[in-house]
């Protein structure tokens, strides 16, 4: 069993950088590959993320390429995405997610554990 907390969110401005950080808890956190979703108002779960077991190879969306950047430190159990050039259609609920796998996933349904999610808010 895994829990993942969110936290580093906030109201930001166009232009800004943000890192959001997902702390982890169990001793198989470095056996997990992990990702990041978002979630905007009245819009379905997008992906925007994902990092294998070992940080030696990421996905991400086309809408953040570029943009973000997705890390792990798996001696802190703790997952991290760096935002910059944030811009206000980023704005969203921002989630992580583990899978019990090695390998990066883009689906939702392939991941097995959930935060809870964490706000950011990008005004123009």
């Amino acid at each position: 069993q895994v829990q993942l907390v969110e936290s580093g969110g906030g109201l930001h401005q166009a232009g800004d950088s943000l890192r959001l950080s997902c702390a982890a808890s169990g001793r198989t956190f470095s056996t997990y590959a992990m990702g990041w979703f978002r979630q905007a108002p009245g819009k379905e779960r997008e992906f925007v993320a994902a990092i294998n077991w070992i940080g030696s190879s990421t996905n991400y969306a086309d809408s953040v390429k570029g943009r973000f950047t997705i890390s792990r430190d798996n001696a802190k159990n703790t997952l991290y995405l760096q935002m910059n050039s944030l811009k206000p259609e980023d704005t969203a609920v921002y989630y992580c997610a583990g899978r019990s796998r090695v390998a990066t996933a883009v689906r939702g349904d392939e991941y097995d554990y959930w935060g809870q999610g964490t706000q950011v808010t990008v005004s123009s």
